[in-house]
């Protein structure tokens, strides 16, 4: 018996999947009039793309458009289930193709996940004009495309879809195909919401709403409804991709920018993502080491602590600790003085030569090496006047003071530079003397 016999019903996402490019929601900065892709398709001549963006906001389809613009055969490829041998055979469908006048574009739908000699497989067939090249990727392609196919496509970035867009497209479904689903604004916001930006997430919670309906024969569906009926799941977030490392970005930036409320915005839009929050921890301890530093010494102490705390208690309780730890962050005196000087230090190691220790800073624990004059007239700071050794060096033989650290005026440093203004005081004037 035929358990299905009219075939499976065609997902929303693909029943009402753009025909015309004037259909497609959203990505105006592309398609809008006189925007790069819109030219493109009104030159009447394809090029290789490559569009770089999150999910639900049109790749696939921009790519079906161009080939149905162009009268050109479409042949999708799935990076995920495909490897050389479907690439192989797509080759040979496209020389077929080209032998009866058709010609070709292969659409290689999660590009990122090709390995460097799959890509470079491509190279050839591209390089040849036998087919028109577009790739899709949620991933950077600086990072994740090789560098020769990358420089023979066209990166189009496509952005998520904005809350007036998705409403568009609400709008849309109902008037197509869901004229009977009666939605008020507090239901259309949720769904909007909870879609963040991405179409198909839109289309998928619309068919569940629209099952929900019919199920408990609700007649007009609001926030609360959805909230019971459905399953709504977090918002968009990508862990160890583009989007998990900008926004670590953004929190990194915004406490560097002392705004602790955007800093706990970034936070808790991590963590509601999924991020591991023992990462954000590490990554936090790194904040206070690299902007805040000896301005405020106390910062360093309350990020590991937080993190201790976090280890102890776990998830959710251990929340709060990051969270108060990145208000402290945000709200404190800020330094990247200690920061600067280690890269400069480092910088200049990496390309100086082996200087040589001065002798009389150098280790003596045998008779030999006292006798060859290891450690002396060495001044032992602590019998100094102020426990200061004024003038002397402490520097290889030759090599010139670099004042790599210059402390701020900000927090505990300005005391410091007070400090080590007196210091270079007592130098001089022992220089003098």
């Amino acid at each position: 018996m035929d358990l299905f016999p009219g075939g499976p019903a065609a997902p929303l996402a693909e029943t009402l999947r753009p025909t015309r490019l004037d259909e497609v929601i959203g990505q105006s900065h592309l398609i809008g009039p006189g925007k790069p892709l819109r030219l493109a398709f009104e030159s009447g001549k394809p090029h290789s793309m490559i569009l770089w963006g999150p999910p639900g906001v049109g790749k696939t389809t921009l790519a079906r458009l161009t080939a149905s613009a162009f009268g050109y055969e479409f042949i999708a490829l799935s990076a995920v289930f495909s490897g050389v041998k479907e690439i192989r055979a797509s080759m040979d469908r496209a020389q077929h193709n080209l032998a009866q006048g058709k010609k070709t574009i292969l659409f290689v739908d999660e590009i990122h996940r090709f390995n460097k000699s799959q890509q470079d497989g491509l190279l050839p067939f591209v390089e040849s004009g036998l087919v028109t090249f577009i790739g899709a990727t949620t991933e950077n392609p600086s990072f994740e495309v090789n560098s020769a196919l990358l420089s023979r496509a066209q990166v189009y970035v496509l952005q998520v879809l904005t809350d007036d867009e998705l409403k568009l497209l609400v709008r849309r479904v109902q008037s197509r195909v869901l004229a009977h689903l009666d939605l008020d604004e507090t239901a259309v916001n949720t769904l909007v919401g909870y879609a963040d930006g991405d179409a198909r997430r839109l289309l998928n919670l619309l068919e569940q709403t629209d099952t929900a309906v019919r199920a408990s024969g609700v007649q007009v569906v609001d926030a609360a409804f959805l909230q019971n009926a459905l399953t709504l799941n977090a918002r968009r977030f990508d862990k160890g991709g583009d989007n998990f490392y900008d926004q670590i970005s953004a929190l990194h930036k915004s406490v560097r920018g002392s705004h602790p409320d955007a800093s706990l915005y970034w936070l808790c839009r991590m963590l509601d993502g999924g991020a591991d929050a023992k990462y954000l921890a590490r990554r936090i301890v790194r904040m206070a080491w690299e902007d805040i530093g000896l301005a405020d010494p106390r910062a360093v102490q309350i990020a590991n602590d937080a993190a201790a705390t976090f280890e102890r208690l776990g998830s959710p309780e251990g929340e709060l600790a990051l969270a108060q730890a990145v208000i402290y962050l945000a709200v404190a005196p800020k330094s990247n003085a200690g920061y600067v000087a280690y890269n400069k230090a480092k910088a200049f190691i990496q390309k100086d030569k082996s200087r040589e220790v001065p002798v009389h800073l150098r280790n003596a624990p045998t008779k030999l090496m006292k006798e060859l004059g290891h450690g002396k007239a060495y001044r032992y700071a602590h019998d100094e006047p102020e426990g200061y050794a004024a003038g002397e060096r402490y520097f290889p033989e030759g090599m010139p003071e670099p004042d790599w650290y210059q402390p701020v005026a900000r927090g505990l440093e300005s005391k410091i530079a007070d400090k080590l203004a007196h210091l270079r005081k007592l130098d001089r004037d022992a220089e003098k003397s």
